[in-house]
């Protein structure tokens, strides 16, 4: 399992090897360079701790790509369930605030997801809502609701005529 390096490249590995402080990133090049010393994938994988898979994986990578391709890529994930147009009229919606028809003085999480179901037909579990949130710039936390009948007069006066509350 001879490999060829490009020219340079041993110096360089080298030079990752020890300066690379992730050990699974480490043994990626490691891999190279025992590969270049003439040694077979197993004895490879028994010296690094690692399985044959793992290493026939990233040799082929440098194969491919030289060093650069050592790197992992970032995993492309799942597309959002919510298009850029829905999310901006969420946004626009949340800071509205909730209608009559919502029945809640504010909106919380389970509101949201009902009003996204009703809208668009998106089902969104509570976590994946708060991951939506907080992408489009929002906090799932807020401060409590103050009642609509809530007059500061009244509770201002209570304090101060209120016999268990300590007098400053």
């Amino acid at each position: 399992m001879t490999i060829t390096l490009a020219p340079g490249d041993q110096q360089r590995l080298v030079q990752l090897v020890r300066s690379e402080e992730n050990a699974k990133q480490r043994d990626r090049y490691r891999a190279v360079l025992l590969a270049v010393d003439n040694l077979e994938g197993d004895q490879i994988a028994h010296h690094l701790g690692r399985s044959p898979r793992f290493v026939d994986q990233w040799l082929a990578r440098y194969r491919r790509g030289g060093i650069d391709h050592l790197r992992p890529r970032k995993q492309p994930g799942r597309k959002p369930k919510l298009t850029a147009e829905q999310e901006q009229w969420l946004k626009e919606r949340l800071d509205a605030g909730p209608t009559a028809g919502d029945g809640v003085c504010a909106l919380r999480g389970k509101d949201i997801c009902r009003i996204l179901k009703e809208q668009f037909g998106v089902v969104h579990t509570l976590s994946g809502l708060y991951d939506v949130l907080q992408r489009i710039g929002y906090s799932s936390l807020s401060p409590r609701p103050r009642h609509r009948k809530n007059e500061a007069a009244a509770m201002e006066q209570f304090k101060q005529s209120a016999p268990f509350l300590p007098r400053r």
